[in-house]
């Protein structure tokens, strides 16, 4: 039986000069760890490397030993900078191969969209080894390999992936969280986060300022996989927030 106090963890790598140059905002972030934290896993790290082979196969090697999952979107398109199917391989020390279920797909996805081209069946290339991620929504799979998961880097074909894969990976239990928020400056409730987090073991605090419409508030988000506890320790900030004359408002401001 799985031990339900044990955290599983993910890293994401978000391919792309695209997104580092500014051209294209990443919207993988947010839907990948949402989507981890209801399969109790934690997303702990996220970096963001060039269409280069050399940091793609740094970036996968670093990352792939200290954490449970890697997920990596981006660069497994048709085009001669999609390179990272050969980046992964060349860091798992596997040849590039084509994948027969991977290029059944495609055939039957482009039969009635002018055929499998040389461009085209570049998209049923996997690490030796592999095995495939469902893709509804434009044919082209992704790919598991051991715990690597490669993913498109088009937010919605990501999130197709993302409910195929649903339910498939061992995790823990998923992390709860409440938003108090307040208008006061953090500095002056800093000590008060500290000594409720402490009173309440398995809890953590959040503290996010912001400085709107000329004041200055914060939003405290508390979080736990234990839904007592998380109850208990967002009442205890709520009643210390309102003792120092900072009222508390539920879900945030």
């Amino acid at each position: 039986m799985t031990d339900p106090t044990r955290i599983w963890t993910a890293a994401l790598i978000v391919i792309g000069d695209e997104i580092l140059s500014g051209r294209t905002q990443d919207k993988n972030v947010a839907q990948i760890a949402g989507w981890l934290n209801v399969q109790g896993i934690r997303l702990r790290e996220v970096r963001v490397v060039p269409d280069v082979t050399e940091a793609i196969v740094e970036a996968v090697n670093a990352l792939r030993v200290r954490n449970d999952y890697l997920f990596t979107t981006g660069g497994i398109g048709p085009t001669h900078d999609d390179i990272t199917v050969d980046a992964i391989a060349q860091a798992l020390g596997v040849p590039v191969e084509i994948h027969p279920e991977a290029r059944a797909v495609l055939e039957r996805y482009y039969a009635a969209r002018g055929g499998l081209t040389e461009a085209r069946l570049r998209m049923a290339r996997v690490p030796a080894g592999a095995m495939l991620i469902e893709n509804r929504m434009s044919g082209a799979p992704g790919i598991r390999h051991g715990n690597i998961f490669i993913m498109a880097g088009v937010p919605h074909i990501t999130a197709g992936m993302l409910d195929w894969l649903t339910g498939k990976l061992e995790g823990g239990l998923p992390v709860l969280s409440a938003t108090l928020g307040c208008w006061v400056a953090e500095s002056e409730v800093a000590d008060l986060l500290a000594t409720v987090e402490r009173a309440h073991e398995g809890c953590q605090i959040g503290s996010y300022p912001f400085f709107r419409e000329g004041r200055t508030g914060a939003n405290f988000v508390i979080r736990s996989t234990d839904g007592a506890s998380l109850e208990r320790c967002t009442a205890a900030l709520a009643e210390g927030l309102q003792a120092g004359g900072w009222p508390a408002i539920p879900g945030g401001i």
